[in-house]
């Protein structure tokens, strides 16, 4: 991770683990609308529930305040917090254990067996270590090398539990 993303991270975990939330990811760079940092909040593994408007202004205070007085950031931005959606990005390994049976996208920095691009069903995680299964096999892959990994929705389920609701 970026030092720049760690450090906004550990200012910012604090206060969202206070809120009663896991910080998901941290995210900080310049788009066409000027710089902006953005923290993606989801309840706790095992708590019912999702994350309100009003979880995401709570947080959002907590964290500027703490941001202002830190004086991390030496140029204007803008923060933004949300719920991660249901492409939800996976950084540790407590987020692939969370997400065991479900379909992910996994890009490596540098690659297991020439490869640096899967996509499959999570099986396990442990020992920082990710087990995918993908294009009929097996591969176990370093979370450290992990430059992005995302939840793959499952529409059908998706518009399913909507139309029972």
């Amino acid at each position: 991770m970026r030092k720049d993303l760690q450090d906004l991270w550990m200012l910012a975990e604090p206060h969202v683990r206070d809120a009663g939330f896991d910080l998901i990811e941290v995210e900080n760079g310049r788009e066409p609308t000027g710089w902006i940092v953005r923290l993606f909040i989801d309840q706790p593994a095992g708590q019912g529930g999702g994350v309100t408007h009003e979880d995401c202004e709570r947080v959002s205070r907590d964290v500027s305040a703490a941001l202002d007085v830190a004086d991390v950031i030496p140029h204007a931005y803008q923060l933004e917090v949300s719920s991660p959606g249901l492409d939800r990005p996976l950084r540790r390994e407590r987020d692939f254990a969370r997400f065991v049976g479900e379909s992910t996208r996994i890009r490596l920095l540098e690659g297991v067996e020439g490869r640096r691009n899967f996509s499959g069903t999570i099986q396990a995680a442990k020992d920082g270590r990710v087990e995918i299964a993908c294009d009929g096999r097996s591969y176990v892959l370093p979370i450290d090398d992990i430059v992005r990994a995302n939840l793959v929705p499952d529409w059908e389920r998706e518009f399913h539990n909507r139309s029972a609701s």
